[in-house]
């Protein structure tokens, strides 16, 4: 359970959120602190993406999506794809798909994302 803004947002035990129109920007602070992340733009810009992502395909986006996609966003340094994954586990070093869909208040990963 996370107050934002005087207001209870009801979490499951791994804080997803259980109602995802309860997502607003101040519930990613606020669950980026609760995980001890400072949210960068490039945070932010990921967060969208899944967002986006999510809304057009009522599913996340594969970790193997997310390198071939987003590896081309941020550089010629991240076209080799295990040099973006490292980038990504340093921007999330417990999971990068699992963080973002939380941070992005979208629901918990069931499969296996990181392979």
């Amino acid at each position: 359970m996370l107050n934002v803004n005087g207001k209870t947002i009801e979490t499951d035990e791994e804080g997803y959120l259980l109602n995802p129109d309860d997502w607003d920007e101040d519930v990613a602070e606020a669950l980026a602190e609760k995980e001890g992340i400072e949210l960068t733009d490039v945070h932010w810009g990921l967060i969208y993406y899944f967002r986006d992502f999510y809304e057009d395909h009522m599913r996340h986006p594969s970790m193997r999506e997310f390198l071939l996609t987003l590896g081309r966003r941020h550089g010629k340094r991240y076209r080799d794809t295990d040099a973006y994954r490292d980038f990504l586990y340093k921007l999330f070093p417990d999971g990068p798909v699992q963080m973002v869909c939380k941070l992005a208040g979208l629901p918990k990963p069931v499969q296996d994302v990181e392979a």
